[in-house]
């Protein structure tokens, strides 16, 4: 079954539900838990695109992932895939699956490990500028927008793993969008805006690619 495009048979009438990746390894996977309410509310506001406010939970076996078309995950520490979840993980980005990570410092070394083990042919390849995940509805000239700087001296970094031409993850390096989603780190609302515009860019480019 191919996620994105039996979604996109309906784009308009279907209401997407965003659902947080559960995962082993000891990273805090379950962070923040408002910002996805949050987004898809910015969402409905702003768009005719249709986001549940409901943040759905799914570990990569459970028998309820194919629903969720589009995953998101963070976190601060460590993951762990075991042989099992790479293989489904692998399966679910190959017939239309998304996922959107972002790094809320500290993950980055692992998730580049799991990733590399998921398509070991396949590597993040950071995202030019002009791609359009930057110009959906909003336009970034410079990429991700710099929401918390967590790697002093280095800029914010997208970046992309493709198969067969089709974007399946895209990854946040020192960006930090997801933390704009949240009131809790008292980040500016000119900062906040710029979180919230790049996440309903990520949104509509999933609907639209």
């Amino acid at each position: 079954m191919l996620l994105a495009a039996s979604l996109l048979c309906s784009v308009g009438l279907a209401q997407l539900q965003i659902a947080r990746l559960k995962y082993d390894g000891g990273g805090d996977w379950y962070n923040d838990p408002e910002v996805v309410p949050n987004l898809a509310k910015e969402i409905n506001s702003r768009t005719n695109m249709r986001v549940s406010s409901d943040e759905a939970q799914v570990s990569l076996l459970d028998e309820k992932l194919y629903q969720y078309p589009f995953l998101y995950m963070t976190g601060h520490g460590n993951i762990s895939f075991s042989d099992e979840e790479v293989k489904r993980l692998r399966e679910y980005l190959e017939n239309g699956g998304f996922v959107y990570a972002d790094d809320d410092y500290g993950m980055d070394e692992a998730f580049r490990r799991e990733m590399a083990r998921v398509f070991p042919n396949n590597q993040l390849v950071e995202l030019p500028f002009d791609h359009p995940i930057y110009h959906q509805v909003y336009d970034f000239k410079n990429g991700p927008p710099q929401i918390h700087i967590h790697y002093e001296g280095r800029p914010p970094q997208g970046f992309g793993i493709f198969v067969n031409g089709r974007m399946v993850v895209y990854y946040t390096y020192n960006s930090n969008v997801s933390d704009g989603w949240t009131a809790a780190h008292d980040d500016p609302p000119e900062v906040r805006e710029q979180a919230f515009r790049m996440g309903i860019n990520i949104v509509s480019y999933f609907l639209t690619h």
